[in-house]
Order: C-alpha cells, then sequence, then structure tokens
C-alpha cells in the first residue's frame, strides 16, 4: 500500500518517536517526520501492525499489538538518545498518551493532534455486537480540509480494530493522570472523526503541570496534513527548544532503514 512503510532518521540525541493514526499510514505525518528530521533530531515514525496492507488484515489486530510496537521503538529511541519526546495524531496520540502513563519518567514530553480518547457516536456502542455480523463500515479517511489534499487510509474501517481501539480507550482515560510531563495539544474545532471533547477530556485529565492547548481553526481531522500542518509543525519544533536539556542540533538528520524520500504530493 503507498506510504506503508516506517521512516527513520539518525540525528542528534534527542529523539521523537512519531505516530500516525487508525488506518492510516505514516504518510499522515511523513512531512512532520521530514520537518522534525530536517531540524536535526533523531525521528522513528513506525508503520503499526495491520496498517498499509488491507483492511482485513487490520482486523486481524488488536490494541495491544500497535502498542507493542510503539513501546519497541520507543525503547530503540532510548538506546541512542538521552532523551524523547513522544507525538502522534488520532490514536497516534492515544498510544502516546498510553506510553507517557507506563513511561512518565521516561517521555520528555507529548505533542498530541486530535487525540481520541472515546467518542460520542451512540452506533460505537453496537461495536461489540457488529464486528461479528459486519466486518468492516465505510472508511474515516481523509477528514481534510485543504483543497487536493488526501490521507492515504483505508476505504473500510475494520470493526474488529474498531472494537478494540474503543477498549484502548478504556484503559487510557481512566489513567491520564498518570502524565506528568509537559504536553502540547492541538485540535481542530471541526473534527468529523473526533470530537473536540476529547481534547477537553486529555486537558481535565493529565497531572501536566505544563499544558497548553492550541486551535487548528482551518483544518478537519487530519491536521498534519492539513492548512494549520506549517503551524503544528513549528509548535512542536518551539515545544522541544523549550523542553530539552540538550544543545539544538547543528545539522539535518540522516535518513535509514530505509533512507526517506521526497514526502509524498498532497
Amino acid at each position: 500500500m503507498q506510504g506503508g512503510r516506517p521512516l527513520y532518521f539518525q540525528g542528534s540525541k534527542t529523539g521523537v518517536l512519531l505516530l500516525h493514526g487508525f488506518t492510516g499510514t505514516t504518510q499522515g505525518v511523513e512531512f512532520w517526520a521530514y520537518y522534525l528530521a530536517k531540524t536535526g533530531y533523531t525521528v522513528h515514525c513506525p508503520l503499526l501492525p495491520g496498517h498499509g496492507t488491507t483492511w482485513q488484515a487490520m482486523n486481524r489486530t488488536r490494541w495491544t499489538d500497535w502498542y507493542a510496537a510503539v513501546e519497541a521503538e520507543f525503547k530503540a529511541l532510548q538506546e541512542t538518545c538521552d532523551e524523547v519526546f513522544v507525538m502522534g495524531v488520532s490514536m497516534g496520540g492515544t498510544l502516546s498518551l498510553k506510553l507517557a502513563e507506563d513511561y512518565p519518567a521516561r517521555v520528555k514530553g507529548l505533542v498530541l493532534v486530535n487525540p481520541s480518547v472515546t467518542t460520542l457516536d451512540k452506533r460505537a456502542l453496537l461495536a461489540p455486537v457488529l464486528k461479528w455480523v459486519i466486518p468492516s463500515l465505510k472508511g474515516i479517511g481523509s477528514d481534510i480540509k485543504k483543497f487536493g489534499a488526501r490521507e492515504i487510509a483505508y476505504h473500510r474501517m475494520p470493526t474488529r480494530a474498531f472494537d478494540s481501539l474503543r477498549q484502548m480507550w478504556k484503559v487510557v482515560r481512566p489513567n491520564l493522570n498518570r502524565v506528568t510531563c509537559p504536553l502540547l495539544l492541538y485540535h481542530s474545532p471541526e473534527d468529523h472523526v473526533v470530537e473536540p471533547v476529547n481534547a477537553q477530556i486529555v486537558l481535565e485529565g493529565v497531572s501536566s503541570q505544563q499544558k497548553e492547548e492550541r486551535l487548528c481553526p482551518d483544518s478537519y481531522h487530519v491536521a498534519t496534513l492539513d492548512n494549520d500542518a506549517p503551524a503544528i509543525f513549528e509548535g512542536s519544533i518551539g515545544f522541544i527548544a523549550e523542553h530539552t536539556d540538550l544543545p539544538q542540533p547543528a545539522q539535518p538528520a540522516v535518513g535509514s532503514k530505509p533512507v526517506a524520500t521526497t514526502p509524498h504530493q498532497v
């Protein structure tokens, strides 16, 4: 599947773990990854299990599979970096929160874009039963306001995988108070996938003494590919500069395994 590849850049001793969203691929955060790497940070952007292949394959994965991959990448970054920031969009934000809950002393800071921890859609309550009857529903990808922009994502939403996402919400939400690191949260007031109440729940639930909310007024759900993307990228660099204990990198990071190429045009 186009866009279905991990991205790795070796740079400074400041590392960034960057996570894509539910049913999407690394393409959804690829420009962000390049921006961070150009600044000189070490960046790991894994392709989560079940993604970038087929929605049928994703239906055979669960949230524990996604989180295990994230946890492994986090530990790999710690082997080469002195500090690690974690960033993500949508479900990538949910996984980022889970990581910060489990490793409060090791996650240096969080930058989240429209993270999900719940849904107001009452139809989601049928997911435990629906998943045994209907294997997939209409896809949720490419909720983008910018003309001509497109997210590479499944055209169908796998129902078993979605029900597992709901189970992860139930694990993450009650433990938000364990998040103590600095937090920068971007959210779109007009989001057709993740309701703005999610941002409110996260901001009120975390114990971070330093937390900030910034709006994406000209974007929908996939704000990292939308009109407010440049502000998100610049903001994440500023966030790292504010909270790092290390000198700013002097040169761009070098792509590796595989060597990163020009971002997909959107």
